[in-house]
């Protein structure tokens, strides 16, 4: 897969339409970025209600960004009639997130013709590497 493919204007309207249907990820504010054939990238604004007990953002909010980028990275390499759902996600905290604008840049690495692994790393607003992750998906259709 290669993120230099650019997509058609009928595909990147296709896919934020499609994110525009996923209640979840309005729930947690993220915010869809760049969109490019095998890649995505989302933002999500640090906020009180998204930190746990210790004043860092939780963990479950930042696996939730990682699997929403990488299944949009997905989205640009289907076919309108394809789905597909997350068989697996590891994901490595570096560093606590604790204010600021979070990116999570997703690209697919392989695409078989039933499983598509995708690598996601998350910075802070600085551009640190605060997360990495390797996911995979099934195709279901």
């Amino acid at each position: 897969m290669t993120a230099d493919v650019p997509l058609t204007p009928e595909q990147e309207q296709r896919i934020r339409e499609a994110f525009e249907r996923v209640p979840f990820a309005h729930l947690l504010k993220i915010e869809l970025g760049e969109v490019k054939h095998g890649a995505a990238t989302l933002h999500l604004e640090v906020r009180d209600e998204l930190r746990q007990n210790n004043g860092v953002v939780h963990g479950g909010v930042i696996a939730s960004l990682v699997d929403t980028a990488a299944a949009f990275a997905i989205i640009t390499a289907l076919e309108p009639d394809q789905t597909t759902t997350t068989v697996d996600l590891t994901l490595h905290y570096l560093r606590p997130l604790v204010s600021g604008r979070v990116t999570a840049e997703a690209r697919i690495l392989r695409a078989g013709r039933r499983i598509m692994a995708i690598r996601v790393n998350v910075f802070d607003e600085t551009q640190t590497l605060a997360a990495t992750a390797l996911t995979s998906f099934i195709r279901l259709s």
